[in-house]
C-alpha cells in the first residue's frame, strides 16, 4: 500500500502511462510483457548480483522464470557459484534492461529457495538435454575439456533414461524484494525514476519520485 499523504497524492497523479498503478508486481509483469513483443531476444534476461566470502560483488546473466505476487524467481544449480554465495548471504540484485523500450527495473532484497512442487513441473518443462545437462553439469567447478563434459552427459544419459528426475542440487531461488526501482528514458536525459521502498518484507510499500 502507499503511504496516504499530499506527496503520495501528487506522485498518483504522476504516475500515469507506464508507471500507473499501485503494485509493483502487476507493473513489472506489464513491462515485461511488453518487452516480449518487442527484445529481439530473451527478454526475461536479468543481470543478477550476489557478493562472495569477502563481500565482493559478482554478477551474470540469469533467466528469470516468473514474477509472482511477492517475488522474482529464477532457477541454477545451488552448488554453483551464486548458489554458494545466496546460501552464505541470501540477498540479492537483479535488474531487467529493455533497450527495445528504454526502460528498466532494478530489485534488491532477501532470497529464499524455491523447491517443491514449482521447481519440479519447471524442471519438468525444460527440454530432456537441458534436464539431462543439470545433471551432468557440476556448474562452476573446473572443467578439463569439453570432451569430459559430454562422455558425461552421455553416461548421465544411459543411467537416468528418458525422464530424469529434478536432481537435488537443482532448483529455484525467489527474490523478495525491499526495493524496486522503475525507469524510463527521458529526452535530455531527464527520465523517469519511481521507487518503491519498504524496511521490511510484509510492510507497506513506500513510493518516491528520483532525480534522473
Amino acid at each position: 500500500m502507499r503511504e496516504n499523504s499530499q506527496t503520495g497524492i501528487r506522485d498518483l497523479m504522476e504516475r500515469d502511462g507506464h508507471f500507473a498503478g499501485d503494485d509493483p508486481f502487476e507493473i513489472a509483469r506489464g513491462w515485461l510483457a511488453e518487452a516480449e513483443k518487442s527484445e529481439p531476444n530473451d527478454p526475461n534476461a536479468v543481470a543478477l548480483s550476489t557478493v562472495d566470502a569477502d563481500g565482493l560483488p559478482n554478477v551474470r546473466m540469469v533467466l528469470l522464470k516468473e514474477i509472482s505476487d511477492d517475488g522474482f524467481v529464477f532457477y541454477t544449480n545451488y552448488n554453483s557459484a551464486k548458489g554458494r554465495e545466496l546460501a552464505a548471504n541470501p540477498k540479492a540484485a537483479m535488474v531487467l534492461h529493455w533497450k527495445s523500450l528504454r526502460r528498466q527495473v532494478r530489485i534488491r532484497g532477501m532470497v529464499s529457495r524455491e523447491e517443491g512442487e514449482g521447481a519440479d513441473a519447471y524442471y519438468a518443462s525444460r527440454s530432456l538435454k537441458s534436464r539431462l545437462g543439470a545433471w551432468a553439469s557440476e556448474q562452476s567447478q573446473p572443467l578439463d575439456s569439453r570432451t569430459t563434459l559430454m562422455a558425461k552427459v552421455a553416461k548421465i544419459t544411459a543411467q537416468k533414461g528418458s525422464n530424469p528426475p529434478r536432481p537435488p542440487f537443482w532448483g529455484g531461488f525467489k527474490i523478495t524484494p525491499v526495493e524496486i526501482e522503475f525507469w524510463a528514458d527521458g529526452a535530455f536525459r531527464l527520465h523517469d525514476r519511481f521507487v518503491w521502498r519498504r524496511s521490511d518484507i510484509g510492510e507497506s510499500w513506500k513510493i518516491q519520485r528520483l532525480n534522473p
